[in-house]
């Protein structure tokens, strides 16, 4: 029996993104993300303006006029939400933290694919693989996704996206969309992305589509102004001490932040990745919004 807190938790992120959903996403969801190929629909008679190339000539040669060959796109797809479950993810200086965001995020995904009878799958990670969900479809699957982003347990608290990678294209056969929901910060790394770990995204945005939804905090981005403050790194335990009183401190960590936000989407574009950055503190519909656009405009172009 499912607690009635957490019940009632996923039914509001569930009324929240479905308005998204129907209001604005849905059909951008399934003009930017398209299917594997082409299937033979019908034949029917050649029209003027029709590609010749289309032609059936052995049915044109048995009814003595042109016919030509139909094919529609094969629509269906599927969705895995690769989701960071470490320990820094439970950070939120505001009414959100960065994991609740996530399981919002998700969740507007999810039930814009299961709109265009899309699969979702699911992959929790922390340094292992925590949980994987199979794709299937439904919205009782999809409520099972949001729940486990939102209330899962992981065993451990660092971060290992290449480890998550490896296991997707091991359990994934054919393309999917592949959605990487995480704050990017690991232990392992003092900023941009392990060199390792850039040869995992672009391997795995070669077999997949891969878009990277990087969440951050406003207190990740610019320290607040309280004297000296004590924190501990939620994956590591590490203990830190920082003077946030100084200005010219406050304006440097800043800007170091900023750089490094920076040097991560610089490169998620050298791999072929599109990225969208959201924050804890900002409505993330006007974002997904222009991520939509900006890959429609792109396709319309190819």
């Amino acid at each position: 029996m499912i607690p009635r807190e957490i019940l009632k938790k996923i039914r509001q992120i569930e009324l929240r993104t479905n308005r998204i959903v129907t209001e604005t996403l849905a059909g951008q969801y399934h003009s930017v993300f398209k299917g594997q190929g082409m299937n033979f629909d019908e034949v029917r008679e050649y029209q003027p303006g029709d590609d010749v190339r289309a032609i059936d000539w052995n049915v044109t040669a048995r009814m003595n006029h042109p016919f030509i060959k139909k094919f529609v796109e094969e629509r269906e797809l599927t969705l895995m939400l690769v989701v960071d479950v470490s320990g820094s993810g439970l950070f939120g200086s505001r009414d959100q933290s960065k994991r609740e965001l996530a399981a919002e995020i998700a969740s507007v995904l999810a039930f814009s694919a299961i709109r265009n009878n899309d699969k979702v799958g699911l992959i929790l990670f922390s340094d292992e693989v925590e949980k994987f969900i199979p794709p299937r479809k439904g919205r009782s699957h999809v409520l099972r996704v949001i729940r486990e982003v939102l209330f899962f347990e992981p065993m451990r608290r660092g971060t290992d996206l290449k480890t998550a990678l490896d296991f997707l294209m091991r359990v994934q056969s054919h393309k999917a969309i592949a959605v990487i929901i995480s704050d990017f910060l690991s232990s392992k790394s003092s900023g941009a992305l392990p060199k390792e770990l850039q040869t995992s995204l672009r391997m795995a945005n070669r077999k997949h589509d891969v878009v990277s939804v990087q969440i951050t905090d406003r207190h990740e981005l610019e320290l607040p102004k309280l004297g000296r403050l004590i924190l501990e790194d939620a994956e590591t335990g590490e203990i830190l001490e920082l003077n946030t009183a100084s200005a010219g401190s406050r304006a440097a960590f800043a800007l170091r932040q900023e750089k490094m936000r920076g040097e991560i989407a610089k490169q998620f574009r050298s791999a072929g990745i599109d990225s969208i950055q959201l924050r804890t503190d900002e409505a993330y519909s006007a974002a997904l919004g222009r991520f939509f656009e900006t890959r429609e405009k792109r396709r319309l172009r190819g």
